[in-house]
């Protein structure tokens, strides 16, 4: 079933409580995902440093080695600061050459994303447990996206949860399934797409990385992929100044969506949306089937 939300702050009267907010919308999608849970958060935009948020479930990792022996391969310091079994790497080396280097060379940990102004934590476990474990409500920001997974048809696993990213300061979550994701995540690894899952919704987030390195919009991108992702799907989606929303031309998974002069929401069910500031004056609707709704700050 599983359960999406996402907030985008279109001024900055609420950038403070960013991430109270996205707390107190996933906390209502815990009914549609108990099993596990993450959130991606986007702020504190730095263009001379990318960050790579790490996932080291179960390992312990001298990451003080790791970013040695990383910076030593790629000719720039790299540092770290640790958010529990996380590690969040700043580098001023590229962000695709970090993330490659460590999915090579750090085997035991897992990449979730890389950019300049997003991180990106998820675990197993209660969605409100685990917002409180990597502190969701204390951070601030810009936008964020967040998911509350139910494992219908697969092991209860990090591995298995959202958000997923590959690109830089791109980043998805997914309700709904995709069937031709098999062949479609060869097509992209053909095209330079590495992944380390075998989860759908890393093979969505992916093609999107993909088709904006290309020199696609955010809106052309989720275009193209109404033809190329087949399935049942509602995504959310945020980039580093943007976000989006689209539905498979069926929609048969939910979403609601608003809107009022400071921000913009979505989410699997209206309640999540109703934990926002002065919601009584926003303008709520469901968004049409394979249409685009996208946003940004630029």
């Amino acid at each position: 079933m599983c359960g999406i939300v996402g907030l985008f702050l279109k001024t900055e009267r609420h950038e403070h409580e960013l991430g109270r907010l996205t707390g107190l919308m996933l906390e209502q999608m815990r009914d549609r995902g108990p099993d596990s849970a993450g959130f991606a958060i986007y702020g504190d935009d730095r263009d001379d440093h990318v960050r790579l948020t790490v996932l080291a479930e179960g390992v312990d990792v001298d990451w003080g080695d790791a970013c040695g022996r990383m910076a030593d391969a790629l000719g720039a310091e790299a540092t770290h600061r640790t958010v529990r079994d996380h590690a969040v790497i700043d580098t001023a080396a590229s962000g695709a050459d970090a993330r490659r280097w460590l999915i090579e060379n750090l085997p035991e940990a897992t990449v979730l994303g890389y950019g300049h102004g997003m991180e990106l934590y998820k675990a197993v476990g209660d969605p409100r447990l685990v917002a409180e474990r990597y502190d969701l409500a204390g951070r601030t920001g810009t936008h964020a996206i967040a998911h509350t997974r139910m494992a219908t048809e697969s092991a209860v696993t990090t591995a298995g949860s959202h958000p997923f990213s590959t690109g830089e300061d791109t980043c998805l979550v997914h309700n709904g399934s995709l069937s031709n994701h098999n062949l479609l995540r060869e097509v992209l690894e053909s095209k330079g797409e590495s992944f380390q899952t075998e989860n759908d919704t890393e093979v969505a987030a992916g093609y999107v990385a993909w088709r904006l390195a290309e020199g696609d919009t955010l809106t052309e991108a989720l275009e193209r992929g109404i033809d190329d992702l087949d399935g049942f799907y509602t995504f959310c989606v945020g980039t580093r100044d943007g976000f989006a929303v689209v539905r498979d031309p069926i929609a048969c998974k939910p979403a609601v969506m608003a809107e009022t002069d400071d921000w913009v929401a979505m989410a699997s069910e209206y309640r999540a949306i109703a934990q926002l500031p002065d919601v009584g004056h926003a303008t709520v609707f469901e968004p049409d089937p394979a249409r685009i709704f996208a946003w940004s700050r630029s």
